[in-house]
């Protein structure tokens, strides 16, 4: 009887099932990546701000260089077509551009000339040099519903007149000539620069001296003054009494502007102080005006401290003094208003010294 033989699995077989077996493995897991990735794609269509989530994130948020904004992108859908749109930066930094031509400011409530010159971007000798029609030179002369020129430059606005010539009018007023001549503004014709009486012409640079609009400093002594000539307040002098510290307090409660503050065309500061709020004498002395002044300063009170320095006070609703009184630093004399030549209640303060003007920021204490 003859053995059967048995039948054994031969190598290449069993190399054919691992190759078969690794492909399986292969494609199923090609299949799962691309079901991945079929999900992601769909959560990113459903919910835009998912994908704006992740923009921010991978998005610095301050950027290296402070004249770059960065700004975040967001998502619009609109069926299946899916927009980008940039969002406005706020930093747009616009651009800005010369002004060449004169304009016109209509005087407010609490308008002073500094402070329209401070808005314009301009000095305030350049609002008087251009409206010495209206104002005179003199600051307090700004009254409510005035109509002002604002030059676009600093310099004076100059009205041609008959017999002028460019050379002329530029030595009188210290400017430069080829400037303007240039000036776009002026809009003069270089190759025939004729310019007809009447016409505006802005001198840039240039300058003139001021007409001075002041009460003159009255001593305590044998004045002489005029009521005709200063106002009713005027006093005659020939006082004796208090003499003054030589060191100075703030005349109001305030210790902050409201107007005008020193300059050569305001040899005064214009103290915030709210009507019929009480003034203080700034330092002791003797009164030698009180009450109405010519001038533009409405109700005032000057005080002679007896040591070569005088203070006043100007736009009072009430005085509460008299001449030739004594009178103690830190005393209430008057009552802050809106008297005279003003566009709002303050309190007009000037400090003078042997006749000349001090800065009251040169003696008042640090506020």
């Amino acid at each position: 009887m003859s053995d059967t033989p048995t039948t054994a699995s031969s190598p290449k077989g069993g190399e054919r099932l691992l190759n078969w077996g690794a492909w399986i493995i292969a494609f199923a897991v090609l299949g799962f990546a691309i079901y991945l990735g079929w999900q992601a794609q769909s959560r990113s269509k459903s919910s835009p701000s998912a994908a704006l989530a992740a923009v921010k994130e991978a998005t610095p948020q301050e950027p290296s260089d402070q004249n770059i904004v960065a700004v975040l992108p967001e998502f619009h859908q609109a069926g299946d077509v899916e927009a980008i749109l940039p969002e406005a930066s706020l930093h747009t930094n616009i651009p800005t551009r010369p002004r060449y031509e004169v304009i016109t400011h209509t005087v407010e409530t609490g308008d002073s000339v500094f402070g329209i010159a401070q808005a314009y971007g301009i000095k305030p000798e350049t609002v008087l040099w251009g409206n010495y029609d209206v104002l005179n030179d003199n600051p307090d002369q700004l009254s409510l519903g005035m109509q002002l020129k604002i030059p676009p430059v600093d310099g004076v606005l100059y009205e041609w007149k008959e017999g002028d010539s460019i050379q002329g009018v530029s030595e009188s007023f210290e400017a430069d000539k080829d400037e303007i001549l240039s000036w776009p503004g002026n809009e003069i014709d270089l190759t025939d620069p004729e310019i007809d009486p009447g016409t505006f012409v802005m001198l840039p640079g240039g300058h003139r001296e001021f007409r001075q609009w002041l009460i003159p400093t009255i001593p305590r002594g044998a004045a002489g003054v005029s009521n005709s000539v200063l106002g009713a307040g005027a006093c005659p002098g020939g006082y004796e009494g208090a003499f003054g510290t030589g060191a100075f307090i703030w005349p109001a409660y305030n210790h902050y502007l409201s107007g005008n503050d020193y300059w050569s065309g305001h040899l005064a500061i214009d103290i915030a102080a709210g009507e019929g709020s009480p003034i203080y004498a700034a330092d002791s002395g003797v009164v030698v005006f009180a009450g109405p002044a010519v001038g533009g300063y409405g109700n005032m009170v000057m005080i002679d401290h007896g040591n070569g320095y005088q203070t006043l006070y100007a736009h009072l609703s009430s005085v509460n003094t008299g001449c030739g009184r004594s009178v103690l630093q830190g005393q209430t004399i008057a009552y802050s208003g809106n008297t005279g030549n003003s566009t709002g209640p303050h309190l007009h303060f000037e400090v003078r010294y042997l006749g000349g003007f001090v800065n009251p920021w040169f003696v008042l204490p640090a506020p």
